[in-house]
């Protein structure tokens, strides 16, 4: 069972973890958009992963002005479960939520779901959202979240979007990143192979951006990574592996097509 860390100045209820390369564009909008949170009891760990440009100066300004800004910083590249390891390691809340450095939340994003949370006591919970571009215009529609993944279900049909994505330590325990590619992804795989349960809030809190030179726009990628969790991670047999995916194909398709 996880417990408080000790000898911390303060204890937040959500830790929110965020890694940050080359962010000095979209960064200052991602803090901005915690900042404006209904719910006030977190802290934002973002650990810099040796930017080469301004995103330590950007988090630096609001780190100063207000101390649940917390800046954390690599003296080497980690990638980014490395850098979500590092945050995982300093969090104190027994919420840990996600927020990619160029992603944005609504207001009552963490109030809703933590009351949510709160009140069915999942795992993992994971909401709506929708896609803004680099200008942060919407386009697309709502993308719809299934009610419950079980681990089956999940290998089926990537829906979780790690910027929704709160976990409730109290009841996973102590966790960190896998060292993959998709290390998010195999993480929730990971929780739910425990038989752990994965809710779905259908309400629209996250904005998720997405870049012309994004590696989550590159289908071809994104789908070779997918693979490799399959039978890398999960050691799924090659047939077993080629059910899941001709799911998760399909099912990635509906979601790009809204």
């Amino acid at each position: 069972m996880w417990r408080f860390p000790e000898q911390r100045e303060r204890v937040a209820l959500v830790s929110i973890i965020t890694p940050a390369y080359r962010s000095a564009r979209f960064v200052g909008a991602t803090i901005d958009s915690v900042l404006r949170q209904t719910w006030p009891d977190f802290e934002l760990l973002i650990v810099d992963d040796v930017s080469p440009d301004d995103t330590v100066d950007v988090v630096e300004q609001y780190a100063t002005r207000d101390s649940r800004v917390r800046l954390l910083r690599h003296g080497t590249n980690k990638g980014p479960s490395g850098a979500r390891n590092t945050a995982l390691a300093a969090a104190t809340g027994r919420y840990v939520a996600f927020l990619d450095s160029d992603d944005l939340w609504l207001p009552q994003k963490l109030e809703r779901q933590v009351e949510f949370m709160q009140r069915r006591s999942p795992a993992i919970s994971y909401t709506q959202y929708r896609r803004i571009d680099g200008v942060g215009t919407l386009v697309s529609e709502v993308i719809d979240v299934p009610d419950r993944l079980d681990y089956h279900s999940l290998l089926k049909n990537t829906a979780i979007t790690t910027s929704t994505v709160i976990v409730d330590r109290s009841v996973t325990g102590p966790f960190q990143m896998p060292a993959v590619f998709y290390d998010d992804y195999a993480c929730w795989l990971r929780f739910l192979k425990r038989d752990l349960v994965a809710l779905g809030l259908r309400e629209d809190l996250t904005r998720y951006r997405v870049l012309g030179g994004s590696w989550s726009r590159n289908k071809l990628r994104s789908a070779a990574q997918v693979w490799r969790v399959y039978r890398e991670v999960e050691q799924l047999s090659w047939t077993s592996a080629a059910w899941a995916f001709g799911h998760y194909a399909w099912n990635a398709t509906r979601k790009y097509s809204r």
